[in-house]
């Protein structure tokens, strides 16, 4: 009867073993995937870059500043966002000569877009030179674009110091009648220079 009994208990365990092992690697073989509903949306794409590149990126809290000299101090730590004005500059404005200021230099009579590397088709700004060129910026709270706006900085301007950032459009008409001077816009600059 012990012996009888010690098979029964020695089978149970070796079943329950096997179970056990079973539910393991059931459990270690699950596949998760992540699900995004749209996909074209700014967000989407520019998280997609930044996985794409890095495969893994831990963002940066953004540094809330006042002023030029602030942003220069904290720009190159991370991401920094100030308040400011926004105004627009036409391609065939007066004084330019079709290629802005900084390298390298695209002809803005051909396209008021460039394609960066990194973020993709993005629009030509003048900024003050506290800025670098190649800085990204992500604009928000403009009355001509629901959604989050980004420019790359490669241009100068005579009148575009401190909190001011120049947004190049085709025509200085449209500058004009559809950007105007912007108060209380919200930059954001993402990458500091090149």
């Amino acid at each position: 009867m012990k012996k009888l009994t010690s098979i029964l208990v020695s089978r149970i365990v070796f079943i329950l073993f096997v179970l056990v092992l079973l539910l393991i690697i059931a459990n270690g073989n699950k596949h998760y995937s992540n699900r995004v509903s749209n996909i074209n949306s700014t967000k989407s794409l520019e998280a997609f870059r930044i996985i794409s590149k890095y495969k893994i990126i831990e963002k940066k809290q953004s540094i809330y500043v006042n002023n030029m000299s602030e942003v220069k101090l904290y720009g190159p730590k991370g991401p920094v966002v100030f308040s400011g004005e926004m105004t627009g500059y036409g391609a065939n404005c007066h004084g330019c000569n079709g290629t802005v200021s900084c390298p390298p230099r695209p002809n803005i009579t051909e396209s008021v877009m460039f394609n960066d590397s990194f973020y993709g088709s993005v629009h030509i700004l003048a900024a003050d030179s506290t800025i670098p060129c190649g800085s990204i910026i992500k604009i928000t709270n403009v009355s001509f674009s629901p959604d989050a706006i980004y420019g790359i900085v490669l241009d100068r301007g005579g009148s575009v110091k401190g909190n001011i950032v120049d947004f190049l459009v085709e025509h200085e008409s449209y500058a004009a009648s559809n950007i105007g001077r912007q108060v209380n816009v919200s930059f954001e600059i993402l990458r500091w220079g090149w």
